[in-house]
Formats: structure tokens, C-alpha cells, sequence
């Protein structure tokens, strides 16, 4: 037999194969990632299984996309963290930058298509603290080409997913004036968005964000709105704060419903759309930490509120902190899960908190599925406030994330600095979960990024289990005199530090400063719970030179993962790496290097070639990224 015929018969077989392949990947299909959350219930799931337990280890980075954002002077902006999680519909990668630009990728190369700026930059930096960042679009598919729903700053604007021009049948050329309609008139400089809007049928509805920071009479209020998809004609309007004659008005005492603002969703949204209905994570009343212009219980500040979507009536809610006082609001979008209970199948919705827990309701009925306690809490010390006496405990699942700051939480890696911690703790006033802001100092746990935050949970349906990542550092929440300003007009409020550190930055209290936790919510358990990744910088602090350190620090940040039914949890986080976990155990399978630290939840797809790609969004400034992963 020549040479030259063996040769022949391996091409042969070798293009055979191939062809089989390529039938087989295109037999698989293209599998989108639409929504924001994966899905409109914000369950972060995926069925793909292409990258699985068996092969993770051989993921490589595919391709990588820079946004190309710097600070512009003439302005005075600064691009912030990249928190984006892109969109993948009919081969096209759809990304929003922190500058808001649109901009769409070819999914199989990152190649990019074209790039859309509606310019917010030019009205300055926004008021949130953060610089400019964005977490994501919405798709509306209507009868038309795809229309894309962004909303930056003060403006909703509808795009021609195919050319990225605006769609000048909508609003004003295709821009609508969110600053508009408002329960009173606002500065719109002072008005922004962060999280995607929610599509429902013909409708576009969006929440607000507010700065922390603004504490004036009639600032921002957090109007939650739907407008007609087509024309941008408002269709419903929810108060969050209710208005005089409204439902939960009279929970604002002296009429402090009529000028206090914020209340505001600025957390992502969620939605059943069987069943159309619509759950809004609610955020704090002004000012975050001082409440003694706004005696009661306030609502519907820090609250679930579920919504019938076609037309913004309440159908029920629960308030999960009374009278907020600790920046505990709801920052993490409601997850749609079906249970199995005592063998009893419930449809339900997982409120996840900034302190810990995991709130579950019957998402029909607002029912809790375990009770929850009203537990005594301690009491305010400042002039002026009036606390809550009690506030929510939930019976199941158990709290996430420690709670509560005693000496003994005092950072532990020698003796000699676990003294000087205690030392330093001492100047604050310590106690457990809901100690309340104070002249002191308040040293409490967990911290303002929690707990959970933004990025929220993933639900595995196989399972039953809700993956959580957690940041487990404290803050310091102390209240002083206001200095009044064109941005504060109040008595008292609040000086937060957001780390709480000793002897040259090194933190107050023990590690681990961040943690994964499978939540097995058909039992209402704690299925198994590891620390999540490393901390380089606090590694390198010249005070634990030649100090035995644990194997993980754990990492903080807001961010959340994805699961998938290949096994596997994806999450990144500030410690350069996407992280690929073994949803049963909790073990770290593979962890892909970033060029930069991570700020956004991952997402995943599968091209028409039939295959998968992880993505995750990296960086700020000169250094963001899209970094895609594939076998």
C-alpha cells in the first residue's frame, strides 16, 4: 500500500469527520442569551453543556474586545467599572460600555459591527459615585427588525438592533425624556440609570437610580414606569412612595412622603411573563443612614413589590427592612424558581439581601414559604431618630453571610494584630445585625456591597440549589451634621466608610472576605459553602510579611455567576480570574486569567457552528474589556 494512498485515506477520513462534526455542532442549534438574567426570572441558568466538569480545564480565551474609554476633560467624566452583562440574539453580541455606548460584536470572532453613543457624558458625571457604569439593554423583537432599549441617565432610547441608528418612531427621534412625569420636577442631572429595563409584551419598563449622596428636600423619587415599545408614550406610572390617598401613605410620618426621595429600583428587575407579573427590588428612602425627617416604617422603601405588569397595579408586597437606616437596599434582582417543598411544588421568588438572607415567597400570592419573624433589634442612640423596634427574620434558609460584629470577629493572622483590631474596634459602637447608625460609629456586618448584591443569584433547576457569591466585609455607618449644600439640605447625615481598616489598610475583621453558598431552597438549607477567591493586594500588605496565611482570603465585590448544566458555576471577581466551580461540591475546577479585574456577571452561548463561549466583562477606563472563553 503507497504511501501517497494512506495518506489520501487519512484526508479522507479527517474531512469525513470534520463534516460530521460540523453536522452534529449545526444539529445543536444556536442557543441565545436574550435577557439579562439569562431569562426574564433572572435565574442565571444556562442548558449548555458543551463546557462541562470533564473539559473545563482546557477552556482558553477565544477572543478579547476593548472598549477604548478615558477620562474626557472638557467634560469631566471617567469611565467607571465595566459591569455589563452583553446580550447574544442571531449571531450578534450586544454590549453596553460604562460611557453607555452600544456597541455589537460578531459572536463567533468579537469582530465589531457597529458602535451606537447617544453621548451622556456630555451632561458630566453622574451623581452616583461610581463614574459612568452600565450593567445592560433589553431586546424588544416587535413586528419588525429587533429594537434595542437603552436607558442612560435621564433618557430611554429605542435602536435598530441591525443598523444601531435610533428608531425615530419612538419618543422624540427616538428618545424619551425620563426626567418627565415624575411625581414632582426634578434636576435631571441629579436622575440616572444603571440596570437594563424589562420588556413585556409591547412595553418597556424602567426604575431609576439616585446618588446616595443627594439628601434635599424633593430629590429624585424612584417612579417605577412602562412606555409603549412602539410610540414611548407612558402607559402606567407606580409611587414607590405613595402619594396622599395611596396605599402605605400614612407610614410616612409628617407628611414626608410629600419631599423624601430615592425609594428607587435601581437593581435589576424581574418578571413572569406567563403570568405577567412584575417584581421590583426596592431601595432605601433618603437620606441612607438618618431617618428623623421620615418617621414610620416608609413604605414602600426597602421592599419586594410585585406589579401587574400590563398595568402597574400592586398586587402584594413584603417589606424586608422597616425604616432603612443601613443602605440595605434591595440590590439584588428577585429570582423565579419553582420548588419542591415538603412535596409540595411552589413557584416562588428568592429575594436575596445585602444582610444575608434569603427571602422566599409564593410568587403568586406574596405567601412566605417559611415563616418569617418580626425580631426585636437594638434602638437608635441619635437625636431625633426613631428606629424600628423589630425588624424581618427569616426561619429559613439560614443566613448567607456573618451578621453582626462582636471582638471576637477581629482580624486573627497574628496575635499581636488581632489585639491592636480589638483596640481599634472598641471606638465604635459593635452589636448585631441591625445595630443602628450612630455619633459614635457604627461597626456592622455585612458592609453596604452585603451580603448579596447586584449580580444576584443562579438558580439550578436540576437541583433546586441557588448559587450566591457574598462579600463578607464591615462597614463603619456614622451620623454627623450636615453641612448643607446644593446636593444636601438636612439636619444629620450620614458618614459611611465602606471599608472598615486598621494598621495600614489591613481589614478590621477576619477572613474570608468573600464567599460562595449553595442554598439547597427545596430544604431551605445550606448545601456547602467555600471561600471565593484571593486577595493579591492584601497578600502583599508589608504587615503579614513572613505570616502563615490561609490558602483563600476570599474576595469582595458585587458581582454574581452563572450555572449551567454542565456542572459548573462560572463567576470572576476582583482577583483577576474567571472562576469555574463545581456546583455539587464548591470546588474551583479551572480559573482563567483576566487582564484586569472583573466587574460584571458572566453569560454564556452557543454560536450556529454549535460552539459555547463564556463571556465576562473586565476593567475600567483604558483597561475594560469583553474577554471570551471557548474550548
Amino acid at each position: 500500500m503507497s504511501r501517497n494512498w494512506k495518506q489520501s485515506r487519512q484526508l479522507a477520513a479527517g474531512l469525513f469527520t470534520g463534516a460530521m462534526f460540523l453536522c452534529l455542532s449545526a444539529d445543536r442549534g444556536q442557543v441565545d442569551w436574550a435577557v439579562w438574567g439569562g431569562e426574564s426570572g433572572a435565574t442565571h441558568y444556562s442548558e449548555l453543556s458543551e463546557i462541562n466538569r470533564s473539559n473545563v480545564a482546557r477552556l482558553k480565551q477565544a477572543w478579547i474586545w476593548k472598549t477604548g474609554e478615558t477620562p474626557l476633560d472638557p467634560y469631566k467624566t471617567r469611565p467607571g467599572m465595566f459591569e455589563d452583562t452583553p446580550l447574544m440574539i442571531d449571531g450578534v453580541v450586544y454590549v453596553t460600555t460604562p460611557y453607555n455606548r452600544v456597541v455589537a460584536l460578531d459572536a463567533e470572532s468579537g469582530k465589531q459591527l457597529w458602535a451606537y453613543d447617544p453621548k451622556s457624558y456630555v451632561d458630566g458625571q453622574p451623581p452616583n459615585g461610581t463614574g459612568y457604569v452600565h450593567r445592560g439593554i433589553a431586546i424588544w423583537r416587535g413586528e419588525k427588525d429587533p429594537r434595542i432599549f437603552l436607558n442612560t441617565r435621564y433618557r430611554l432610547i429605542s435602536i435598530d438592533a441591525k443598523t444601531g441608528k435610533p428608531d425615530q418612531s419612538f419618543g422624540d427621534n427616538g428618545i424619551v425624556d425620563l426626567s418627565q412625569g415624575l411625581v414632582w420636577p426634578i434636576n435631571k442631572l441629579h436622575y440616572t440609570e444603571t440596570s437594563p429595563p424589562v420588556v413585556y409584551k409591547n412595553l418597556v419598563i424602567v426604575g431609576n437610580g439616585v446618588g446616595d449622596r443627594l439628601v434635599y428636600k424633593n430629590d429624585p423619587p424612584g417612579d417605577v414606569r412602562a412606555f409603549d415599545a412602539r410610540s414611548g408614550k407612558r402607559v402606567w406610572t407606580f409611587h414607590t412612595i405613595p402619594q396622599p390617598g395611596e396605599y402605605g401613605a400614612d407610614s410616612w410620618g409628617g407628611g414626608s412622603n410629600q419631599f423624601t426621595g430615592h425609594t428607587n429600583v435601581w437593581a435589576p428587575m424581574s418578571l413572569d411573563e406567563k403570568r405577567g407579573l412584575l417584581y421590583l427590588p426596592v431601595s432605601t428612602p433618603s437620606n441612607d443612614f438618618y431617618g428623623g425627617a421620615r418617621p414610620g416604617n416608609n413604605l414602600f422603601g426597602e421592599s419586594l413589590v410585585c406589579l401587574d405588569a400590563n398595568t402597574g397595579e400592586r398586587k402584594w408586597f413584603y417589606q424586608i427592612v422597616h425604616h432603612g437606616l443601613w443602605d440595605y437596599d434591595l440590590a439584588s434582582p428577585p429570582a423565579l424558581v419553582t420548588l419542591n417543598v415538603d412535596g409540595r411544588k411552589i413557584d416562588a421568588v428568592v429575594q436575596l439581601t445585602k444582610q444575608g438572607f434569603a427571602f422566599v415567597f409564593d410568587r403568586v400570592t406574596g405567601t412566605p414559604v417559611w415563616p418569617i419573624e418580626e425580631r426585636p433589634v437594638p434602638q437608635s442612640d441619635v437625636p431625633g431618630e426613631h428606629s424600628s423596634p423589630t425588624q424581618p427574620f427569616p426561619s429559613k434558609p439560614p443566613a448567607f453571610s456573618p451578621q453582626g460584629v462582636t471582638l471576637d470577629d477581629a482580624f486573627d493572622l497574628t496575635p499581636e494584630l488581632k489585639a491592636e483590631a480589638q483596640t481599634e474596634m472598641k471606638k465604635y459602637r459593635l452589636g448585631p445585625l441591625f445595630t443602628p447608625p450612630s455619633l459614635q460609629g457604627t461597626l456592622g456586618r455585612p458592609g453596604i456591597i452585603g451580603g448579596a448584591n447586584w449580580g444576584g443569584g443562579a438558580f439550578d433547576p436540576e437541583t433546586g440549589f441557588l448559587y450566591v457569591k457574598t462579600s463578607n466585609q464591615p462597614a463603619v455607618w456614622k451620623v454627623v451634621k450636615a453641612e448643607h449644600t446644593s446636593e444636601v439640605d438636612a439636619e444629620w447625615t450620614g458618614d459611611l466608610r465602606a471599608q472598615a481598616t486598621f494598621h495600614g489598610r489591613l481589614p478590621l475583621t477576619k477572613p474570608p472576605y468573600g464567599q460562595v453558598t449553595a442554598i439547597d431552597l427545596n430544604h431551605g438549607t445550606i448545601a456547602w459553602q467555600e471561600p471565593f477567591g484571593d486577595w493579591p493586594e492584601l497578600r502583599a500588605n508589608p504587615a503579614l510579611e513572613g505570616v502563615r496565611l490561609p490558602e483563600k482570603l476570599g474576595v469582595a465585590g458585587p458581582q454574581g455567576g452563572i450555572v449551567t448544566k454542565g456542572g459548573l458555576f462560572f463567576v470572576g471577581g476582583e482577583d483577576r480570574f474567571l472562576h469555574a466551580i463545581d456546583k455539587a461540591t464548591g470546588r474551583d475546577l479551572w480559573t482563567g486569567a483576566l487582564p484586569a479585574k472583573s466587574y460584571g456577571v458572566p453569560m454564556t452561548y452557543r454560536t450556529r457552528s454549535g460552539r459555547q463561549f463564556v463571556l465576562i466583562t473586565v476593567g475600567q477606563g483604558t483597561d475594560a474589556a469583553v474577554v471570551a472563553f471557548g474550548l
